[in-house]
């Protein structure tokens, strides 16, 4: 697709602007957004991308598949070819009517064939011995516009090579689309798949998932009773030791001459939800200098302890049974420990740095307020990535893109071989605070290739303060790295991202509380009004 883009360099308000490299600089791009998307001008209607056409093939099932050999088996397969790019669904052994349920996308931009051709095979032939072809014509393919219902697939007759009919039927649908389309985050693509084994398919789709919600878990220690420790000269020295996953915190010390101990301490973990894990408490004795014996310990499941969002909501402690060593005889009565164990959602669990925090709300949702607006990113592509990785001694990148903000973290699907990669993929967040940073990563896909860590190339930091309403911001970032030999430009991101403000009773309450604010700051020489011109929209005028 063509492009017809004027640049302009934004420098930075610093002294150090003026020789400043443009390398380094924001650069104001105007790309083509929005275009023949169809309801554009709704939320999330994918109108801060470039339209992306595709050619989309849904493989559902067959039926009633011919036998072949002496047993009359067949492990059938389907293989799409479009001139140089095929796709391949998944075999299934032993079976006449497999379902595969798989949806394959072809570029129209990179097609060079006028026909689709569709193969039925059986795992094991050569290709000159595969089951059944069928042929589609593109110019007769028909083209779906979402909100339009999906495409219903169809029945097609089998034929071979010479085009005689042969028994067994295949189900698909063939239709030409967008980006927009629900298939297209699950869909295979073939341009990425020709040059990867498909069965890694799943580590360069696109995903969307949570963010892991944290809590403050707080472990109130108070005492223990019937504790047999075998030091007892002059006294029994006993902690409490409390493990969560790879958190692990100890309570002080305690010398007693009797068999009961106490502590009154408090150990806080950081927990994420669904809290899955246990948590581990043992009482040990101390021996000695790196020596120390368990006395008796508990297992508690993380979900089954209680939550609190205000401290009004006040929580009795328990006590809990101690299943003592295997060194110590069992007694005919087990000791015990008295705990607190609670969930605090009422705070923010900070994740992030202090300055670079996408989600300043509390753990527990019944404190969240209503969103103050909406945020829309487009992320367009990258420009002049760094090569991570040779091929064909050439350098190479498999890129992608996470894109980070408050409760959702969406993941593009991974370009392959490519230094320029095209995303052209939107997502949408509510926006519950104005001092909240969103922030993208382009990173290099190590699985692909040697099952590592994922490469860092770069990351872009947006401020949300800084972004006016309904204004849509085109501009190419740049990925800079921190090296040895210095600072390193590692390619650029092109995004387009605005922000819409929700209008409503919350907004017109927080107006009101700002205009307060305000009014006490600069001694009432600013008020705000109500505009009826501007559809109801508040405005900063001057006093008179």
């Amino acid at each position: 697709m063509a492009r017809s883009e004027q640049a302009s360099y934004v420098r930075s308000f610093s002294a150090m602007s003026a020789s400043q490299s443009t390398d380094f600089m924001l650069k104001e791009t105007a790309p083509r957004l929005g275009g023949g998307f169809i309801g554009s001008d709704k939320l999330g209607a994918y109108d801060l991308v470039e339209k992306m056409s595709y050619l989309y093939v849904r493989v559902v099932k067959a039926r009633e598949l011919p036998g072949l050999g002496l047993g009359g088996g067949i492990d059938p397969y389907v293989e799409l070819r479009l001139g140089n790019y095929k796709g391949t669904t998944r075999h299934f052994e032993k079976n006449h009517s497999p379902e595969w349920n798989e949806v394959f996308a072809f570029s129209r931009e990179r097609i060079q064939a006028s026909h689709l051709e569709v193969w039925l095979g059986s795992k094991g032939l050569v290709e000159e011995e595969r089951v059944a072809y069928s042929r589609f014509d593109l110019t007769e393919v028909p083209t779906r516009v979402p909100p339009d219902s999906p495409l219903a697939p169809e029945w097609y007759r089998l034929v071979d090579r010479e085009g005689k009919r042969i028994s067994g039927e295949l189900m698909l649908a063939v239709w030409h689309g967008t980006q927009a389309d629900e298939c297209f985050p699950n869909a295979i693509h073939a341009e990425e798949t020709h040059a990867v084994d498909a069965r890694i398919n799943t580590l360069i789709k696109g995903k969307v998932y949570p963010s892991p919600r944290l809590w403050y878990t707080r472990l109130q220690v108070f005492s223990a009773q019937d504790i047999y420790a075998t030091n007892r000269s002059p006294h029994g020295q006993v902690f409490v030791k409390a493990r969560v996953g790879n958190q692990l915190l100890k309570t002080k010390v305690c010398r007693s001459t009797t068999l009961n101990y106490e502590w009154n301490e408090h150990l806080v973990f950081v927990c994420a939800e669904p809290f899955e894990e246990l948590l581990e408490i043992s009482v040990e004795e101390h021996i000695e200098v790196n020596k120390h014996k368990v006395i008796g310990h508990c297992h508690l499941p993380l979900r089954e302890c209680a939550r609190r969002t205000s401290h009004d909501h006040i929580i009795k402690p328990s006590w809990y049974d101690l299943k003592r060593g295997e060194e110590i005889k069992e007694e005919k009565f087990s000791a015990k420990i008295n705990l607190c164990v609670i969930h605090e959602g009422g705070y923010h669990v900070m994740a992030e740095s202090t300055h670079y925090s996408s989600d300043l709300r509390p753990s527990s949702k019944d404190l969240w307020r209503q969103p103050i607006g909406l945020l829309e990113l487009g992320v367009l592509r990258a420009d002049g990535l760094a090569p991570m990785r040779s091929k064909d001694n050439k350098g190479t990148c498999d890129a992608y893109c996470v894109a980070k903000y408050g409760d959702k973290w969406c993941r593009t699907r991974t370009i392959i071989d490519n230094l320029s990669p095209r995303f052209n993929e939107q997502y949408t967040w509510d926006v519950h605070d104005h001092s909240t940073v969103i922030t993208i990563c382009v990173y290099h896909n190590c699985l692909i290739e040697k099952g590592a860590k994922d490469l860092l190339i770069g990351k872009v930091r947006i401020r949300l303060s800084t972004l006016e309403t309904d204004r849509i911001y085109t501009h190419a970032y740049p990925l800079i790295s921190l090296h040895h030999s210095g600072v390193k430009k590692m390619g650029e991101l092109h995004l387009a991202v605005r922000f819409r403000p929700l209008h409503g009773p919350t907004c017109y309450t927080a107006m009101q509380s700002l205009t307060y604010q305000l009014c006490i700051t600069y001694n009432r020489s600013i008020w705000f009004t109500k505009s009826t011109s501007e559809k109801g929209r508040w405005r900063l005028w001057p006093t008179e």
